[in-house]
């Protein structure tokens, strides 16, 4: 009877595991405003943790050229040619705990890529953390148009 007990107890605890895990990765999916609001990334599933692409610019021309805006400050020539519609900003973020994932975030600002971590933190909102070295900062999304 022991045994059947502690076979149901494990069978138990993988069934309601498994809809947690999945639900970590539910709550970052979306389209999220950036905390200055110039920029909308869509999260989505990718592999076992998050992607996150961005979808909307406030300023998405160019002014000096008049073309939509480009990676321009990666200093790979080929890479800065890319439109920033579409750019791909996380890389290799895998859960790090309950609605916790870590990788690496790639800012165009400074064409370079940091260590980073992504937290829900609310149903709405999500805080973005990136580090060099021992220097960190991190801001806060919001969910875009619920």
């Amino acid at each position: 009877m022991l045994r059947r007990f502690a076979v149901l107890a494990f069978l138990m605890a993988v069934l309601l595991g498994a809809p947690a895990a999945h639900a970590q990765s539910a709550e970052a999916s979306g389209t999220w405003l950036t905390q200055a609001g110039d920029a909308r990334v869509k999260i989505s599933k990718c592999g076992g943790g998050i992607c996150g692409v961005i979808v909307w610019l406030r300023e998405p021309m160019d002014t000096a050229t008049g073309q939509p805006a480009t990676d321009s400050k990666n200093p790979n020539p080929a890479l800065a040619r890319r439109p920033m519609i579409g750019l791909p900003l996380f890389s290799g973020m895998q859960p790090a705990g309950p609605n916790k994932w870590s990788g690496q975030i790639y800012n165009a600002d400074d064409g370079s890529m940091y260590a980073s971590s992504i937290t829900v933190t609310g149903a709405d909102s999500l805080r973005i953390e990136g580090c060099v070295g021992a220097l960190c900062g991190g801001e806060s999304w919001t969910r875009a148009g619920r």
